[in-house]
């Protein structure tokens, strides 16, 4: 197995050329990895992060992990142009896609952007070579779409943090070794003010986790509860009490990495499995290629795909550049939902009863078309609701004039919850 780190031909900058690399990477993924599988929907266990460890750390030995981080923290410190060069290459081969999100792409980003020069050094590096994975621990189960309620409680003794509360829908909080925690830490000022980001250890004592049975049979989501766990200073993110700030810079690659547009996602964005079936196949298949109705479903969805192609690259570009406000990753955040429910809602309908009926769920045509029909909307939750990204949209992009809040300048003390 080769482990080559070879930097080929640089230019005058010192960069080696994305056509080289380009090279260099189809022969080393050619020699290194396996064919993709077909792993069915709903079904991300613990072999299944065992082996992505694996591979990021086959990756990593032969020289192509970290692609867009720094240099000095683990990465490559090249392009997103050599990064999208190895993603098309990439395809069509086994890979650890399941580390990019959350793990890589909005965990490792955010530290990146925020962390200290010494969390950094520390944490970067175990993430890229695949030795760590991370998780959010963002929303709560009072919290519904409100991020800046939350009521995790840090307080501060002596040189320590102790955590108080519970989080729910921690994507593979079950798997991570580490996770980026927001939490209440001023109860006397307004609701965005008073929060503070920690880097929590999963397995620190007073950390315990339940996973969460989905109606399709995945368990990946969690609830985190923490019982007095300590941690210490060394290791809030960002500011104490600006931990809204951190939060933001989280959700704007989570909605960058969602819509398609994170320079961070090596490999293809999804497995073959969240991909859906072959929707051209499967209406030959079924019989139904020249079904006039079908013919326009797979029109639509063919429609989506490009228009999502092409909705990527003049965003991202126009984020940049400067041109757009990084807040309109919502608007890829939003589309990446739309398209995703007319693709599975039209593999659903051409499917027919054998979606649910059929005689395997294993089936990529029939039986997966029901399982991913039944977690359709997750793409209209992660990163915020469609709600939420649309209210984005309006007010910090096309600068409409904000929702009216009852807690605006109001502390957080004083804020109505529940039944209070």
């Amino acid at each position: 197995m080769s482990t080559a780190t070879s930097t080929g031909t640089a230019d005058a900058t010192g960069t080696e050329p994305v056509e080289e690399f380009r090279l260099r990477a189809r022969a080393w993924l050619a020699e290194n990895l396996p064919p993709a599988a077909d792993t069915p929907a709903g079904n991300i266990d613990d072999d299944v992060w065992l082996r992505a460890r694996v591979l990021q750390g086959r990756i990593h030995a032969g020289g192509f992990a970290g692609i867009c981080f720094p240099k000095e923290y683990g990465g490559l410190g090249l392009g997103p142009d050599h990064q999208h060069a190895f993603n098309e290459e990439a395809a069509g081969y086994e890979l650890p896609i399941v580390l990019n999100v959350p793990s890589v792409a909005i965990c490792a980003a955010t530290i990146l952007d925020l962390g200290t020069e010494e969390q950094k050094k520390q944490y970067l590096p175990g993430i890229i070579s695949g030795r760590d994975v991370w998780c959010q621990l963002l929303s709560e189960p009072g919290g519904g779409s409100d991020l800046a309620g939350v009521i995790t409680k840090s307080e501060r003794n002596g040189e320590d943090w102790t955590i108080n509360g519970s989080k729910v829908w921690s994507s593979a909080a079950y798997a991570a070794d580490y996770g980026l925690c927001l939490t209440r830490s001023n109860w006397d000022v307004p609701k965005h003010s008073g929060l503070t980001m920690f880097i929590l250890p999963l397995k620190a004592p007073g950390v315990t986790v339940h996973r969460i049975k989905l109606v399709n049979g995945a368990n990946e989501f969690c609830q985190v509860f923490f019982d007095d766990v300590r941690l210490p200073a060394g290791n809030v993110v960002g500011a104490v009490d600006d931990g809204w700030a951190t939060a933001s810079q989280q959700l704007f690659h989570e909605r960058n990495a969602m819509g398609g547009g994170s320079p961070y996602v090596s490999g293809p964005r999804f497995s073959k499995a969240a991909h859906g079936p072959n929707l051209l196949e499967l209406a030959r298949e079924t019989g139904q290629l020249g079904d006039t109705s079908v013919r326009d479903q797979l029109a639509d969805v063919r429609i989506m795909q490009v228009v999502s192609k092409q909705l990527v690259r003049r965003i991202g570009s126009a984020i940049a550049t400067g041109e757009l406000t990084p807040q309109a990753s919502s608007i890829l955040r939003l589309f990446e939902a739309e398209r995703t429910w007319t693709e599975y809602d039209a593999a659903f309908r051409i499917a027919g009863a054998n979606a649910v009926a059929g005689p395997s769920l294993q089936d990529p045509g029939h039986g997966q078309a029901g399982l991913r029909y039944l977690s359709r909307q997750a793409g209209s939750l992660g990163g915020g609701s469609t709600e939420i990204a649309r209210n984005i949209i309006s007010e910090r992009v096309l600068g409409m004039p904000r929702e009216a809040a009852a807690d605006r300048g109001v502390a957080f003390k004083d804020v109505k919850r529940g039944g209070a």
